[in-house]
């Protein structure tokens, strides 16, 4: 019998996390996060809360990048997986079909009805990767068109769709695909027209920045493609399962009926990594031609009964919940408290977004001392503000948040879809009071940015 014991081995070794990355993983995360004093121990989680070590609570504005739909361990999904590990199923047999692969395709496919087959692997980039893939095979054809700013994963197909220059840096030669200004329609018929195009993947509301498809470009995008024997992708890894406040955020146009849709993330439950691409039964019957061809698309763990179980008893609680619906709500309540204070603090610009999806943008002040400080910022590197705005919402009022993307004065929101009034109350107070310091020249916000500004400086 093994004398394992995970209980004993993190009361042993549990206070050795931040020296075990450095030793052993991504050295430059512990690095990174002593930098921002985000090194927090946090020793449990539950829904939209964390608790550190001296039993304080921190409110979850990030939900794992989108992961924690439900929030932490919620307790259907906790007994979902309890009770698959006690049906002891014979999963991955690889010479079978076990039904709930079948059930879960069956609920997905309920939310898309235009759509009708579903491919399951392991997470976001693998959703996409497998979405390349087909439209490639499908429409004979070779390229991909993506949008300026997009981001759909750091795999390699993933990552040359990808429209930041600072994640595609050092990793060519990539797949010659073609970037596109978001809600540029004269753009894509111009690309369209060269007769070699598969694709457009496109996030209905991007996550780098917050910037949602202009009304109407969807459908308009749709047609254009259609017209030109090509496909339209819609990467809802982020966007998907209520976060917007529809079930996918491309339903938030009429008419919009995209021929591949990626989701992940949330579906995980946060607990079992899990990624699915939905499809028209006309492109999988492409790709799967002939029994010759039933692997040419595969995943080891797709489909493994554990993520199966908790991406089922996900859809049920939203379904049981009404998380979609809350998730409106909310995010309609907290957009609007926080669009409220843009008069209020002339370094607030934007605040945008739909439902529990919401950028709040900085920009450059009018007034005269405001606009030195925002000066020696930006000459150090621009993005540091917004840096300056979420540490002291971690360390002042225990929030956390995090900046939308590199160089960019934004801060994204993304917390649970179970968030109420309550953590709506808490964030804007902590966010106003944040912008009465930075407004009122408070010298621990400000002596902060002088320490970003040497980082930045340090480093380049």
């Amino acid at each position: 019998m093994t004398g394992f014991d995970l209980t004993r081995l993190l009361a042993e070794r549990g206070g050795e996390r931040y020296d075990l990355h450095t030793r052993h993983l991504n050295h430059q995360l512990p690095r990174m996060l002593h930098t921002i004093g985000f090194d927090k121990v946090y020793e449990r989680a539950e829904g939209a809360y964390f608790w550190d070590t001296e039993g304080q609570d921190y409110l979850d504005m990030l939900a794992g990048f989108g992961v924690m739909g439900l929030g932490r361990h919620h307790p259907v999904v906790r007994q979902a997986l309890h009770d698959v590990l006690d049906a002891q199923l014979p999963d991955l047999t690889r010479f079978d079909c076990q039904p709930l692969p079948g059930l879960l395709a069956e609920k997905l496919l309920g939310h898309a009805p235009h759509l009708d087959r579903v491919f399951f692997g392991n997470s976001g980039t693998e959703a996409v990767e497998t979405a390349l893939k087909f439209a490639r095979y499908a429409t004979g054809k070779p390229r991909i068109l993506y949008c300026t700013h997009a981001f759909h994963g750091l795999t390699t197909g993933s990552l040359s769709v990808n429209g930041e220059d600072g994640f595609r840096d050092g990793f060519a030669p990539l797949l010659p695909d073609t970037a596109v200004p978001l809600g540029d329609l004269d753009a894509l018929a111009r690309e369209l027209a060269k007769g070699d195009v598969a694709a457009l993947i496109v996030e209905p509301i991007q996550g780098k920045g917050v910037h949602e498809t202009p009304p109407g470009y969807l459908r308009a995008a749709q047609d254009l493609l259609h017209r030109h024997k090509a496909l339209l992708i819609a990467d809802e890894v982020q966007t998907g399962l209520g976060r917007t406040g529809d079930f996918f955020a491309y339903q938030h146009e009429d008419g919009v009926a995209p021929d591949l849709v990626c989701v992940a993330k949330a579906l995980s439950g946060g607990y079992v990594p899990v990624g699915a691409t939905l499809g028209k039964d006309w492109i999988f019957k492409k790709v799967y031609s002939s029994m010759d061809r039933v692997l040419v698309h595969s995943a080891s763990f797709g489909s493994n009964a554990q993520a199966m179980a908790a991406g089922l008893a996900v859809l049920a609680v939203m379904e049981d919940e009404q998380i979609v619906a809350h998730a409106r709500h909310t995010g309609d309540l907290l957009r609007g408290r926080l669009a409220e204070l843009i008069p209020k603090y002339e370094l607030l610009h934007d605040v945008r977004g739909r439902g529990l999806m919401i950028g709040i943008e900085f920009g450059r002040p009018t007034s005269l001392g405001l606009r030195g400080r925002w000066t020696m910022l930006q000459a150090a590197r621009k993005g540091l503000f917004a840096q300056m705005v979420v540490v002291p919402l971690l360390q002042r009022h225990r929030i956390l948040t995090q900046v939308s993307g590199d160089h960019l004065e934004v801060i994204k929101l993304i917390p649970p879809l179970i968030i109420g009034e309550r953590e709506v109350d808490r964030f804007v107070g902590a966010f106003t009071a944040v912008m009465d310091d930075a407004h009122g020249g408070g010298n621990l916000m400000w002596d902060f940015g002088r320490t970003l500004v040497k980082q930045a400086v340090a480093h380049r």
